[in-house]
């Protein structure tokens, strides 16, 4: 039996370089999306050495990218995307349109015919799913008001890019100067067509999957078996992904993104992102890989005028025209740079359109070559965009008007108030753990507050008149709000240990006499733990154990039995 199969080295490969690069890059202080990408260019046919599957590793990225918007749907909500929609329809559309229009002229210049522009100017004109939620989740800002602006903009030209990849072959006459133009009913028959499959999509979504797949997840919840309830997380996510693509014809991420929303209204949801979240980052990781295998080093010298041409109009006038409209809708500075920056990149939507131009004979394969260097080197600046926000963030925030609610708001989500408790305790997550927590401290009248991610929540913990401080506890912000040099103890709640880890590093730098208490899940997590300050860690499942035996046999001979 073979031992080897271009799958399973695919698979290896992939991984292990992006794991060595990224381990690199991250050690020399940049993203580790750069690393990734360097992977897949090394293992690409473009560069000496093994080739990996191309094909192979395009369909693993595939369902990177479904899990990576399965798990931005369950942390968004129905209201969050309508709240964002006066901006989001308007903002994407007139931006792409922007960007058709520059892209049209670059082909121009090229000697391209009009068809061949349209197209290469639409390629240019929509960002990465992934690249933009990985930008937006490492900093924290998917909760914020710009973050659901983002998200909501992303999913207007997803919806958009739907429309127009089953528009090009209808118009394929019309735009290939060669062809036959096609008859307008069919072009609208066409479109007409998409819409109604796109809404009846949406429709089931909101009337039977709000229903169904809840119920789902609570009848296998109440199985007992986390082994089921994790297969349940991925069926889901990915059956309605490829439902929504094969029956519907709307694109996978876009089907995940709706399929996470629904479920983000389920009590369910926080345990459905934790048992996704190992898969949805290595297959993420795999997509980035994926692109890198497709850029061709060679056409940095054969057409480095044209390349200029277009990454002057991804990573200069895409973020620009984004800013001005953000701008005119009278939304602060610092969001405008935010949204500016998360669209200085292109991605899968632009690979699509440009293989279905060559494909249809409407874009020649130089105009793909461009489009592809175009996506990897502006995936590669783009961390570089939101380094120099952070940098430039407080100088901006001056220029803010005085009076605008929008600014305000948003001054409020930069500048977290401090609190006023000292003495007090703080917990970090107010899920189960953090909720049996808090009542005690509350029975033993101890001032305390909530560090909580999750808007619904840290809504609930405020109505019951806890303070709350809303955001990631990693945040050096949030921690500094939570005026940890004050406080007397750290309990953090939340089962992810490395997060924990780098939260316990900053208190304890914060603060040399704080009584830092954690959770962990195994030996290892204790440990890390420990290393990064915690003065005393539990084990979930050591306590049970031995809470079992106290009440089989009674506490250990000169042990008081626990207060309940």
């Amino acid at each position: 039996m073979p031992h080897h199969t271009p799958l399973i080295g695919t698979l290896v490969i992939a991984i292990v370089l992006a794991f060595l690069l990224g381990a690199a890059a991250n050690r020399l202080r940049i993203s580790p999306l750069v690393g990734y990408l360097l992977a897949g260019v090394l293992v690409g046919p473009f560069t000496p050495g093994y080739v990996a599957d191309q094909a192979l590793a395009s369909d693993l990225a595939e369902i990177g990218v479904i899990l990576l918007m399965f798990g931005v749907g369950l942390h968004f909500s129905l209201k969050d995307l309508l709240s964002v929609k006066a901006i989001a329809i308007p903002g994407a559309l007139a931006q792409m349109l922007v960007a058709t229009l520059l892209g049209m002229g670059v082909a121009r210049l090229s000697g391209w015919p009009a068809g061949a522009g349209f197209v290469f100017g639409l390629a240019l004109s929509v960002a990465s799913t992934v690249v933009l939620t990985r930008a937006l989740q490492e900093r924290h800002l998917m909760q914020t008001e710009r973050g659901r602006i983002a998200v909501g903009w992303l999913v207007v030209q997803d919806l958009a890019m739907v429309l127009v990849l089953v528009l090009i072959p209808a118009l394929a006459g019309i735009l290939n100067a060669g062809g036959t133009a096609a008859a307008f009913d069919d072009i609208l028959r066409a479109g007409g067509i998409t819409l109604a499959k796109v809404l009846a999509f949406v429709a089931l979504m909101l009337i039977v999957g709000q229903r169904v797949i809840p119920e789902i997840l609570h009848y296998v919840a109440h199985t007992g078996s986390r082994e089921l309830f994790r297969l349940a997380v991925l069926a889901i996510a990915l059956g309605v992904a490829y439902g929504a693509a094969q029956l519907f014809g709307v694109s996978f991420a876009l089907g995940a993104f709706f399929a996470g929303m629904i479920l983000s209204e389920s009590t369910l949801s926080q345990r459905a992102a934790e048992e996704s979240l190992p898969l949805r980052d290595a297959f993420a990781v795999l997509f980035f890989v994926s692109v890198g295998m497709l850029f061709n080093p060679a056409i940095l010298l054969r057409n480095p005028f044209s390349l200029a041409a277009t990454l002057v109009v991804i990573l200069f006038c895409n973020p620009v025209a984004a800013y001005l409209i953000v701008r005119l809708f009278r939304h602060p500075v610092a969001t405008a740079l935010t949204i500016g920056a998360s669209l200085a990149q292109i991605g899968e939507f632009s690979f699509i359109l440009a293989g279905l131009g060559v494909n249809l004979k409407i874009l020649p394969p130089e105009g793909q070559d461009l489009i592809l260097a175009g996506a990897i080197l502006s995936i590669l600046v783009n961390p570089f965009y939101f380094t120099a926000i952070t940098r430039l963030k407080a100088k901006f925030r001056l220029l803010e008007p005085s009076g605008n609610l929008a600014a305000a708001k948003e001054k409020e989500e930069e500048e977290i108030p401090p609190t006023a408790l000292r003495e007090h305790a703080v917990i970090v997550g107010f899920g189960r753990v953090g909720t049996i927590v808090g009542e005690r401290l509350r029975r033993e009248e101890k001032p305390f507050l909530v560090i909580e991610e999750r808007q619904k929540t840290a809504d609930a913990a405020r109505r019951e008149t806890l303070e709350v401080i809303v955001g990631n506890a990693a945040d050096p912000r949030v921690l500094a709000a939570a005026n940890l040099a004050a406080a007397h103890w750290l309990f953090i709640a939340i089962p992810d240990g490395f997060e924990a880890g780098q939260v316990s590093g900053q208190a304890r730098r914060a603060n040399a006499k704080l009584e830092i208490i954690a959770r962990a899940h195994s030996d290892a997590e204790v440990e890390h733990l420990q290393k990064h300050g915690a003065n005393f860690v539990i084990m979930g499942e050591r306590e049970i154990a031995l809470g079992m035996l106290d009440h089989a046999f009674g506490p250990p001979a000169g042990v008081a039995a626990p207060n309940p």
